[in-house]
């Protein structure tokens, strides 16, 4: 009898372990009460004597993987009854679990849970098996899948593949990568730097090219992955073909996926997913515009917003959009009871440490919602201000503390917004000129985090940012406290590089031509010190070349996204020399293609091709679109 106990008991263990085993389940928080998915009722809509028929089910968008560790990677991938995104656990006014807390059944919800298994090896044929299981995916989640695929060794590339249980229903093949150990001796590393794409204005190009190149090891994207917008009010999808759906403003869970779906649609962007391992974190728009602690621009706290609002609240929309985001970015739950938190760390051998901030939806304060500039700008040096919050921000200088003391040669920072100071005010015209949604409407914060590092010696460091849909390279300085020489970089301790957009538009400006976006750069690079190059005009990426003496920077620029194609020019190279915590002089070698830089020379190359949209300037190398 005890035998036979026990045979049951590791029965339902082996199932609960296989249920388990998808982390959207529980991500990203099993203990919120209006994200957690009770495990056990959806198991009960289980029938094994009746499993869905393999034929009638797809893998809808792809496969994806990302945070990488030494030993495990998290792998995605989405397999359903239908392309279109579940509606069985949404209601007009948000998701609400369609079963009866009194008798612990669901009442609306029928649909049987799909058997899906997984294998992970080293060679494409998926011959050496390192790492295999078994999930279940459901309606709940939205038919996706999040596991973390365990039993990998460092710095090592494999290969991975979904199907239907028991069937040869397979998904596509994805290829991704472990990162080192944090005292591994690595040379050289390679990154792809992405933020603000957005569907109704082009296509994702951008992520295309380094997997037509092959050209990185992991890919990091700043935020605004997706954009909440309708499509009339902010973009010109029907006239490309690039309407996101659904073709209205987003609020309910429905919505998030929906739209999340819309942009899994564009083939580069599905083949970054598919060979590389991704590093993300969210902006303001994977929420709302100017998102912060308590509320976004939209809402400005008013009663009359929330009417406005179709009847959901700040709290009930972002926890819509933080579920959905987890269901369909492969990235990790750092923490399990704390659900917002997605700042976190990744130790890449002895050669660098990644720090990735979230300075737009975890604790940071009140920010420029439009209305209420000239009060930002006046509280905007205040110390009780944070764009991190305190918990944020004490666990961020003890990792750049820690970083140091291990002897990481470099610190990489992910900030979605400019870190340096931007004054805007020759290219605005305007007495008050800063960017108060951005660091400059935390001046105390930023303060804080500079003396830091001076303070501490804390060298090496390179902060990255998005955001701004424009490229800035800085040398980052404490301007206000520590004397800085622009010609020679003197007084600075790093370098920033913030890229610009995948495809959103210029800021000065959707349709700004060359001439103009050069003028405004013009006034920009004057009026900074720091700054050191600004281009305006292309949207792109830029890629990062880590070594243990310097730091490459490759900014990419792409000449049109109005149409899927495989140009792009190089704009701008840049070198940080080891322990020399400034750009190396003469900045980009004296030399650009676009764009203006201080103390330099902007150059076109002569090579040209008519892409359809104009004549542009183009690199030399032919690469196959996908």
């Amino acid at each position: 009898m005890k035998l036979q106990s026990l045979a049951i008991l590791s029965s339902v263990a082996l199932v609960s372990a296989n249920w388990a085993k998808n982390l959207n389940y529980r991500s990203p928080s099993e203990h919120h009460p209006g994200l957690g998915i009770a495990i056990h009722r959806v198991v009960k809509r289980n029938d094994p004597a009746s499993p869905w028929d393999p034929a009638k089910l797809n893998f809808t968008h792809g496969v994806a993987s990302g945070d990488p560790y030494p030993n495990s990677v998290i792998l995605w991938t989405r397999v359903g009854p239908t392309s279109d995104n579940d509606k069985s656990n949404v209601t007009v006014s948000g998701y609400v679990p369609l079963y009866n807390h009194d008798t612990d059944e669901y009442v609306a919800v029928s649909k049987s849970p799909v058997c899906v298994q997984y294998k992970v090896a080293t060679d494409k044929a998926l011959n050496q098996v390192v790492d295999s299981g078994t999930v279940y995916t459901s309606s709940d989640i939205d038919y996706t899948i999040k596991v973390e695929a365990c039993n990998l060794k460092p710095y090592t590339t494999y290969y991975y593949q979904f199907n239907v249980c028991n069937s040869n229903n397979v998904s596509p093949l994805g290829r991704t990568k472990t990162t080192p150990h944090a005292d591994d001796d690595v040379t050289n590393v390679k990154l792809a730097v992405y933020s603000c794409s957005n569907f109704p204005f082009g296509f994702f190009n951008a992520y295309g090219n380094p997997v037509r190149k092959d050209s990185v090891d992991y890919v990091l994207h700043l935020g605004d992955y997706i954009y909440e917008y309708k499509n009339g009010d902010y973009g010109w999808g029907q006239t490309i073909g690039r309407v996101p759906l659904p073709d209205r403003e987003i609020y309910t869970l429905y919505d998030y996926r929906k739209r999340y779906a819309t942009y899994r649609t564009d083939l580069d962007l599905l083949a970054s997913h598919q060979q590389f391992p991704w590093i993300p974190v969210w902006d303001d728009h994977e929420v709302s515009d100017n998102t912060y602690r308590d509320g976004a621009s939209e809402l400005n706290n008013t009663e009359s917003s929330f009417i406005g609002d179709g009847g959901v609240s700040v709290d009930q929309r972002k926890m819509n959009a933080v579920r959905a985001y987890f269901e369909w970015m492969p990235l990790r739950q750092v923490e399990m009871d704390d659900n917002l938190r997605i700042w976190r760390s990744f130790s890449i051998g002895k050669l660098f440490d990644l720090i990735m901030l979230d300075t737009r939806q975890y604790d940071r304060s009140i920010t420029d919602l439009y209305w209420n500039t000239d009060y930002i700008h006046e509280i905007s040096n205040d110390a009780g201000r944070s764009m991190m919050g305190s918990r944020q921000e004490h666990w961020f200088y003890n990792q750049l503390s820690k970083s140091s003391k291990r002897d990481a040669t470099w610190r990489i920072v992910g900030s979605q917004t400019v870190f340096s100071r931007i004054n805007e005010s020759l290219a605005y015209g305007n007495v008050d000129p800063l960017d108060y949604d951005a660091w400059d409407g935390y001046q105390a914060n930023r303060n804080r985090t500079l003396s830091h590092l001076y303070n501490n010696n804390i060298y090496n460091n390179i902060f990255i940012s998005g955001d701004s849909h424009a490229s800035w390279v800085s040398d980052l300085v404490w301007l206000d406290d520590k004397p800085y020489d622009m010609k020679t970089g003197a007084g600075a301790i790093g370098v920033e590089f913030a890229g610009s957009a995948v495809s959103s538009p210029c800021p000065y400006g959707h349709n700004i031509s060359l001439a103009n976006a050069n003028k405004y750069t013009q006034w920009l690079v004057a009026a900074n010190d720091e700054l050191q190059w600004s281009d305006l005009y292309y949207r792109g990426y830029y890629e990062l070349d880590i070594s243990t003496t310097a730091v490459l920077a490759k900014y990419f620029g792409l000449p049109t996204v109005v149409s899927r194609n495989n140009y792009e020019i190089s704009l701008a190279n840049f070198t940080v020399n080891l322990n020399d915590n400034k750009l190396a002089r003469p900045v980009a070698g004296g030399i650009v293609e676009s764009g203006t830089l201080k103390g330099g020379k902007t150059v076109e190359t002569n090579l040209t091709v008519d892409t359809g949209n104009g004549t542009w300037f183009v690199s030399q190398f032919n690469l196959e679109v996908l």
